[in-house]
Parts: C-alpha cells; structure tokens; sequence
C-alpha cells in the first residue's frame, strides 16, 4: 500500500477518524507496524488544527499490540488552542481498546535563534547496497516497504565516536516523487521513525538479539526544518543505554546538505525469551 494510502484517513464525524489496514495476505506481520499507527495517529491530530499551525513534536505510547488486518478508530481531543501553540491528544482504538495514545504540539511559524550539531560523516547513499529485509522483518515481510529506498551503513564503515555504546547509520528516502504536502511528508517521516531506530540498541550484541523479545514501548518526535522524505535522509541511530530488558534509543536526522530536519527519542522492550539463558549466566 502506497505511503499516500496509508495515511489518507477517512473522516467519520468531527474529531473522528479510520485509518486503512496495514493489509491482508502473505508478508503482512502479526502485529501492526508501530510507524503505521503513529503516521496515522499524527494525520488525525493534523486534521483537526488550522493550516497555519505545523507539527513541532510528537509523544505516543504503544500500549498494546495492533491487528494489521482491522481498521483503526482515532479519536482527537482538543487540549490547548492558542494564539502560537496548539496541542491535540489522539487515541487510537482496535476493538474497543486503546493500543496507541498520543500527544502532539503545533506552533504557528516564529523566528528566533538559530544552531545544530555538525552532521556525523557517512558514506555516500549510492555507495551502499539496498536492504531487502531487517532483523524484524524477513525478505517477504519487507513487501510492505517495498516503495522505500533503505540502504544502512555497515558496520567496517561507521565512524566510531569515542564514549558511544552502540550506535548505526541507515540512509532512506520514498522511490517515487510525492506530492508537495509539508504535512504529508512530515507523517511519513514519523511512518519511517520507528521501522530500524530499536535496533541501535541490538548491533552490539549479534549473538543475543535472535534470543530477545522486541517491541516499540514508546515513541517521542522533533521537527525542526522542512525536508521532503522523497529525498536522501541519514538517520544518525545510538542507545546510550540498555537495562531491566529496555533499551533507550535516540536518532538525529539529517538532509544531504547537513540540516538537522528532526530527532527522535524510543524506549523498547529488549528483554530475552522466556527460555534463554544468557551466557554469562550459564
């Protein structure tokens, strides 16, 4: 399903949405994309503001797995509607539960002081070889993301940074040309935001992540600078930390031409399965 279905939501009454189905078939996952929820759950936030207002930051909790094969309800509730900020919280519910709550700011354009951090060096996008699947998701789940172009740099070629625990770089962009909405492509980068960003928090440990149970617990956005999400994006991944089965994980993302467009901030469940027993406890 394209990027532009996905986040087209249907309107059932004022402050009420149904986002598509992640769809049916073989390759669909058991449980729905956590970028699929929070790119949906963002639309309908979206559609209830002033078009003068833009999002500036997201914070959502994934509070229960989703069905990828039944619709999703959102309901918006109006928090703060001020004269430069704007706020909503959305639900999105399945079968009369909540498996995703969300809170996102808006803010009218401003002018004020301006800085970023130096992006991080990367190889060339074109240089590298396009990934067909993920630790998530295997070659014939990986159909669903078939209209993304992802490409992560391996580890012989990351740079390391001194006093960094774990780290990765994934480069991506949308194949095809997408319309010149800001607010599309600002929903598709919050799409994309949750698919590689856990997984910062496992390279380190190749041996053990095919014994862990993962899971997105939470999810926190920044957008900073427009870009289009049809155009080459580094996104800069770490995990500062990992403990008491979670690992905290952290992402700046970058244009070609070095600006910082967003960050995102993920704590995810990376406890081991039932039936392993690490080495060191052996």
């Amino acid at each position: 399903m394209a990027i532009e279905e996905i986040l087209d939501l249907e309107q059932l009454e004022i402050n009420i949405f149904r986002g598509n189905i992640a769809g049916v078939g073989p390759g669909v996952p058991t449980r729905t994309f956590g970028g699929h929820v929070a790119g949906q759950s963002l639309v309908s936030a979206v559609r209830t503001v002033d078009p003068k207002y833009q999002v500036h930051s997201l914070h959502g909790y994934f509070l229960r797995p989703g069905n990828p094969k039944a619709p999703t309800i959102f309901l918006v509730e109006t928090l703060r509607e001020g004269g430069s900020f704007c706020t909503r919280r959305v639900n999105a519910i399945q079968h009369g539960e909540t498996i995703f709550s969300m809170s996102a700011s808006f803010q009218t354009e401003q002018d004020g002081i301006k800085h970023q951090d130096e992006m991080p060096p990367a190889p060339d996008p074109e240089e590298l070889t396009e990934v067909r699947s993920t630790h998530y998701i295997d070659s014939e789940g990986w159909a669903q993301f078939q209209e993304w172009d992802l490409r992560i740099v391996p580890r012989d070629m990351l740079k390391p940074i001194p006093g960094k625990a774990s780290r990765q770089q994934v480069w991506f962009r949308h194949r095809d040309p997408l319309p010149d909405d800001r607010v599309l492509h600002i929903c598709a980068l919050a799409y994309m935001s949750d698919l590689t960003l856990l997984g910062s928090g496992q390279v380190t440990h190749p041996e053990e992540r095919k014994h862990l149970q993962v899971a997105s617990l939470d999810h926190a956005m920044w957008f900073m600078r427009p870009f289009r999400a049809d155009e080459w994006l580094l996104y800069d991944q770490s995990s500062p930390s990992a403990f008491g089965g979670r690992a905290l994980c952290q992402g700046k993302i970058f244009k070609g031409n070095g600006e910082m467009v967003a960050a995102v901030m993920q704590e995810g469940l990376t406890r081991y399965l039932r039936d392993y027993v690490p080495p060191a406890s052996k």
